[in-house]
């Protein structure tokens, strides 16, 4: 898993946001930021894209970590709490895996334990090593 974490170090966007890898392994993963006050939308609360962009990392850390490239097709989230400066962690498990398709579920969680919200991914599974991605 050290291939995955190491080849996720590309990822600018999610460095930007300090988002971190906290566990990898086949088909799953945990991902985490702090929420600071630069994360928070006009009404004072986390904002749905960096909440998103959470998630969206975990699912594609854990669509990855199989060693083959996986791209998104398709994505929901739904917001069930308002997230407050803090830590927040996305816990990604892969729900079914085919050579093609891979389905994922993750949840958001606060540094309280309350679901902050629930994601679901489709990824597409190329037919490319991710050691071959220059």
């Amino acid at each position: 898993m050290d291939k995955i974490r190491e080849f996720f170090k590309r990822d600018r966007f999610a460095e930007l946001l300090g988002i971190t890898i906290d566990q990898v392994s086949p088909g799953q993963a945990t991902v985490s930021m702090d929420l600071k006050e630069e994360h928070l939308n006009g009404v004072g609360s986390g904002h749905g894209g960096a909440i998103f962009t959470l998630a969206d990392f975990g699912f594609a850390v854990a669509c990855n970590s199989h060693g083959t490239v996986a791209v998104a097709i398709n994505v929901s989230i739904s917001f069930v709490k308002a997230a407050r400066p803090g830590r927040l962690k996305a816990v990604v498990r892969e729900v079914s895996r085919n050579p093609k398709l891979g389905n994922y579920s993750a949840e958001v969680i606060d540094e309280d334990g309350d679901l902050v919200a629930t994601f679901q991914g489709l990824a597409y599974r190329k037919n490319i090593a991710l050691e071959d991605v220059k």
